[in-house]
């Protein structure tokens, strides 16, 4: 079983920001294309951003033009930045590769954005 583990979740007002920071194995890390997804209670999970190896990335519609993923190879880290946020935004956020393999979700790190 892959570690992984989000953090950085909380209450945010709308109109604010987060940063959120995904850590796994380097072996899952170094050579796979990465992305978050985020879910709500009885919806499916969004694609929210992806980065590849050399650093491309792209967006979900809903977050593009307001979130930035980034990642930092030699700690094995991915973020995710958010500004501009509003009540919809709210939902745990997850990491994975992308496309997303069935045995590396971590347990999420919620996200709040109260009006």
């Amino acid at each position: 079983q892959v570690e992984v583990v989000e953090s950085g979740g909380g209450s945010v007002p709308a109109g604010g920001s987060l940063r959120l920071s995904c850590t796994t194995s380097g072996k899952i890390f170094k050579i796979n294309t990465m992305g978050w997804y985020r879910q709500t209670p009885g919806a499916i999970r969004e694609f929210v951003a992806a980065i590849r190896t050399d650093g491309s990335s792209w967006y979900g519609a809903a977050v593009k033009g307001r979130f930035t993923v980034s990642r930092d190879d030699a700690k094995n880290t991915l973020y995710l930045e958010g500004l501009n946020l509003t009540p919809d935004d709210t939902a745990v956020y997850y990491c994975n590769t992308n496309p997303p393999g069935p045995h590396y979700w971590g347990p999420g790190t919620q996200v709040t954005v109260s009006s």
